[in-house]
Parts: structure tokens; sequence; C-alpha cells
């Protein structure tokens, strides 16, 4: 069974996804409550279909405690974020997500 792509994040960030096809996906606007962004987040990682989670770097200071820990241990879905300095990250969440480093 194959595992679905979800984005979360602004209307902005979400719209380039959608139009690469895409389905999965949760909006939060940038002046939403924070919780809502915890919800939104939760709900995808919870999601037994979703095997990769897109998040744009800059909300992660956005989610409470225990949902950024759950972001950051996350093998199942793989969270992925893109901009800032999440670029970085990805190298790592590949390695922690299969055991091996690809690029040694």
């Amino acid at each position: 069974m194959s595992k679905k792509i979800a984005v979360v994040g602004d209307p902005s960030f979400t719209t380039g996804f959608r139009l690469a096809g895409v389905d999965e996906f949760r909006e939060v606007r940038e002046g939403d409550k924070p919780s809502e962004l915890d919800d939104a987040v939760e709900d995808v990682l919870e999601n037994t279909d979703v095997g990769i989670v897109v998040m744009h770097q800059s909300d992660l200071s956005h989610l409470s405690r225990g949902v950024r820990e759950d972001v950051e241990t996350s093998v199942e879905p793989t969270v992925v974020t893109l901009g800032g300095e999440g670029e970085g990250q990805l190298r790592e969440k590949i390695k922690q997500a299969i055991g091996i480093d690809l690029m040694e």
C-alpha cells in the first residue's frame, strides 16, 4: 500500500504542493491560534495513510512542546521541514527513517 504525502501550513505554503498533485493537506493560517496548528499536525501524524508530512521550518516554533517532540521523533510518518534551517534536516530524517546514511 502506498503512503500519502501530507502538507501542513499556511495556504501560501500548501498551494504549490496542491498544484503538484498532493491532495492531503491541513491549512492553518498565520493568524490562527497555535492550538489549531497543533491539532492539524496531530491529525496528520495519526493518519495511517500518511508516510511523509511536509511543513515549513518556521511553523515548528509555533507548536506546543509535546507536539514538537512528536514531530522531531516521528519515524512514520517522517516529518520534513522546508525553508530556513530545516532543509539540512532532510538527510538526518532519512537516516533516522531507514537506519543508514545514504550519503556516506
